[in-house]
């Protein structure tokens, strides 16, 4: 099979799918290739190449130096008492300084195209505290001579096991300060993806060669595929999620199950390697992934931040690359010598088989979705604070965002056909009907927080769509938005729409045309749904107008919403807002983000799925004191909770819209839990016909396992973020209890979060392994 027409960029669909950026890697590379050799990779189709930082001379005098200090410790013990030869402040040894002997990187006008690699003979996880000293001094020498080099990427070979706590602690340690050693350079840990049998590294170790205690992994015995994750998070915790320390993924000969995945992909991937004996041969002999492996690959390339691809061992080798040399060294040779040292080392000319296969896979992925497009791409993982639009006067830059999805406003258009048409059907009392004639074709409709008028304009061509007489009301209180408004009447809606600039809390109601009386309304439709549902003060922006609904068939669009919480990983996340120093409440600000890079904690199991409901909000809700309220503190109806004892000391006007709930997760797999990821669902109508049934009820949904169903490709709401301080580990088949409250003192509403972690010890015994902290978001409130 042919995989050239992989190559063809002119293609005019290359642009619509993830690029592939692949580089080589040769296990047996010690120096440092020259140009011509960089060249001749390059030709080959690789985009960068990998560059030992020192070379086998370097090694071989470590080697020398540490079996001459095993000697004189020998000879030195043999001096001493019995007593005396565990003192601790024995001699130990000492790598002395690189000389240029001992490497061929050197600061170069193409070094920052190297990938540089770090000996994989050190062992920073022995037992043998003179041998883990000695990696310890080589790792630093090499990370610091890399980044004088000017090189930005260092890869460092991962532990070779993880059963050893010990061992990664030190390892872990040795990376800390290796961080503090680069001011620059980014260091990336090269795992495998688990611990696959007979696929281990082979390089030989300094605890090979000195120890020979270390024993290869049993193939008979039952893998546990999450201890390679174990051993990178006791490292990335040691060195405080830093931002300049990322990971290689080593791809396995057999893919793992999908949770292993995913718990891969939340975390900060900047390679692939796929070494030669990952691929299989098809019936041309060329080499192929399977399907997994394909999928897999296709899924880590959907980030914002693409993962490189590395290929290891699959050539030009030393040898291929040889025959460059051999040609060089001839300084005018001639066409016989040139002949003859082609013939001798015949370099391999042309497209590598391995990158040609790697670039048709590029051409083969599933194209962008309308989903990925550049802008929404751009959004992966960015965090922002939450919209306050009642204390806040929107620009026309977001509403414009806003106005940019036409499946919401396509929903909004349906919910308000379906009122209109069954208000007909059932012939309902209306506003502007009598005593006589309670029913009146002409409803009076109002659009509260009007915008810029999208929802005004849906309005308008839902009631031509079931041919329905209105009168139509737009409030809206940003008083530039107001001016765009009246614009807009003139030149689109025909001045059919009565304007009204004020506070919805404040309006007075609808005047009906030929009347000095306010009215009711029979339709209030508004646009005030966050990403949790109510965090952008829904419920009490519609408190202060919904005493203008007509009673009792009145309706709001929306009718209710819900929102939804399931716990999650999500390491990028967390060191975004770890490097926030300057803002002390940057752990407690619930983030509007478009979550994508992160691993769910929780899986679906009776009575307990991944996405539990927090609480439910619908509108119209009961009167309560309303006349009282609305009199006493001269704004629209408020509606509360009888009694006292309301809680900040507030006199309890809002405490009907406080919410809390306590919700269990159940988690199969052991990790770690970083924050609490916010959804909302919403109906915005629902058929008062009867057996009306789900074809009449119109919804909208941000949840992962809704919005296909309900909302496909709706983009107007990312979800919510409630973040941890500390993240919290948990055991295999633990239980995460979350408990959430909506606070609120009649001026200001907040969410408070705190997760317990619970696990089995017996068939009805659990016990508390854990606890977050009680986080608020008092003091970054929404003001009412």
């Amino acid at each position: 099979m042919s995989y050239s027409g992989a190559l063809n960029p002119a293609s005019e669909d290359y642009e619509s799918r993830p690029h592939y950026y692949i580089g080589q890697h040769d296990s047996d590379r010690c120096e440092v290739l020259d140009d011509d050799q960089y060249n001749q990779v390059l030709n080959s189709g690789f985009n960068f190449v990998t560059a030992p930082i020192t070379n086998q001379h370097f090694f071989r005098r470590v080697v020398d130096q540490h079996k001459e200090f095993l000697k004189e410790r020998q000879e030195w013990n043999d001096r001493l008492a019995p007593a005396q030869r565990t003192n601790p402040s024995l001699p130990v040894p000492i790598v002395p300084t690189l000389t240029d002997e001992d490497t061929s990187l050197y600061p170069s006008h193409h070094i920052g195209s190297f990938i540089t690699y770090a000996s994989p003979w050190i062992d920073l996880c022995s037992t043998d505290p003179y041998i883990s000293g000695v990696s310890r001094q080589v790792l630093n020498m090499e990370v610091a001579y890399a980044n004088f080099c000017g090189a930005r990427t260092i890869v460092i070979p991962g532990p070779r096991q993880d059963e050893s706590g010990r061992g990664i602690a030190q390892f872990a340690r040795a990376i800390q300060e290796a961080l503090l050693q680069v001011t620059r350079a980014n260091l990336i840990i090269h795992l495998p993806m688990y611990r696959e049998p007979l696929l281990e590294e082979k390089c030989e170790t300094l605890s090979d060669i000195f120890d020979g205690s270390r024993m290869d992994a049993d193939p008979k015995k039952e893998i546990d595929i999450f201890t390679s994750w174990d051993s990178w998070h006791t490292i990335r915790s040691v060195c405080e999620y830093s931002s300049r320390l990322f990971l290689a993924l080593r791809i396995p000969r057999r893919v793992p199950e999908k949770n292993l995945q995913e718990r891969w992909f939340s975390e900060p991937l900047h390679f692939l390697t796929i070494g030669q004996s990952i691929f299989q041969s098809n019936r041309a002999g060329s080499p192929t992934l399977t399907k997994h492996h394909q999928d897999l690959i296709n899924r880590y390339m959907r980030l914002k931040n693409a993962p490189w691809i590395i290929l290891n061992d699959v050539g030009p080798n030393a040898e291929d690359l040889g025959a460059a040399r051999a040609i060089k060294a001839i300084e005018y040779p001639s066409l016989a010598e040139a002949s003859k040292a082609l013939q001798e080392r015949k370099p391999k000319s042309g497209l590598n088989e391995y990158v040609s296969y790697m670039k048709y896979l590029e051409r083969q992925q599933p194209p962008y979705t309308a989903m990925e497009t550049p802008a929404l791409t751009s959004f992966q993982d960015w965090l922002q604070s939450p919209l306050q639009p009642l204390a806040d006067n929107l620009e026309s830059a977001t509403y414009e965002v806003f106005e940019g999805d036409p499946v919401k406003y396509d929903q909004y258009e349906a919910a308000i056909k379906e009122a209109m048409a069954e208000w007909k059907i059932l012939k309902k009392p209306s506003a502007l009907g009598t005593e006589s004639e309670p029913y009146n074709p002409e409803l009076v409709c109002a659009v509260a927080g009007a915008g810029r008028g999208p929802l005004v304009t849906r309005v308008l061509r839902a009631a031509q769509a079931t041919n329905t007489k209105i009168q139509l009301w737009a409030v809206e209180k940003n008083q530039n938005a107001f001016v765009y408004l009246l614009n807009k009447n003139k030149r689109e809606w025909d001045g059919q729409v009565t304007l009204v600039k004020t506070d919805m809390r404040g309006w007075g109601g609808p005047v009906p045309r030929g009347s000095s009386t306010p009215c009711k309304v029979d339709i209030l439709v508004t646009e005030l749904l966050g990403s949790f549902g109510d965090n952008e003060l829904s419920p009490e922006c519609l408190d202060g107008i919904q005493n203008h609904l007509f009673q009792p068939s009145g309706m709001s669009i929306p009718h209710s919403y819900t929102a939804h919480l399931s716990p999650i990983s999500t390491p990028r996340l967390f060191a975004d807002i770890a490097s926030r120093e300057s803002d002390p409440h940057a752990f407690e600000i619930p983030y509007v983000v478009r979550l994508f890079q992160l691993d769910f904690n929780a899986q679906k199991v009776p009575n307990h799925p991944r996405f539990q409901q927090a609480w439910e909000f619908v509108h119209p809700v009961g009167v309560n004191r309303a006349d009282e309220f609305a009199a006493e503190y001269g704004f629209g109806r408020k509606y509360v909770t009888p009694g006292g004892g309301a809680m900040y000391g507030s006199n309890g006007t809002n405490e009907h819209n406080a919410r809390r709930c306590h919700l269990t997760f159940v988690c199969p797999t052991r990790g770690v839990t970083h924050g609490l990821a916010g959804y909302f669902e919403s109906t915005l109508y629902e058929s008062q016909l009867e057996g009306g049934g789900e074809g009449k009820r119109v919804e909208i949904s941000i949840l992962p396992d809704q919005i296909d169903r309900k909302s496909k490709d709706m983009i107007s709401w990312f979800p919510i973020f409630f973040p941890l301080k500390k993240p919290l580990y948990f055991p295999q088949d633990a239980e995460l209890e979350v408990s959430m409250w909506r606070q609120t003192d009649d001026t200001k509403v907040w969410y408070e979060w705190l997760i317990e972690v619970y696990a089995w010890v017996g068939p009805q015994t659990r016990i508390k392994v854990g606890a977050s902290e009680m986080h608020s978001s008092k003091k970054v409130a929404c003001l009412m």
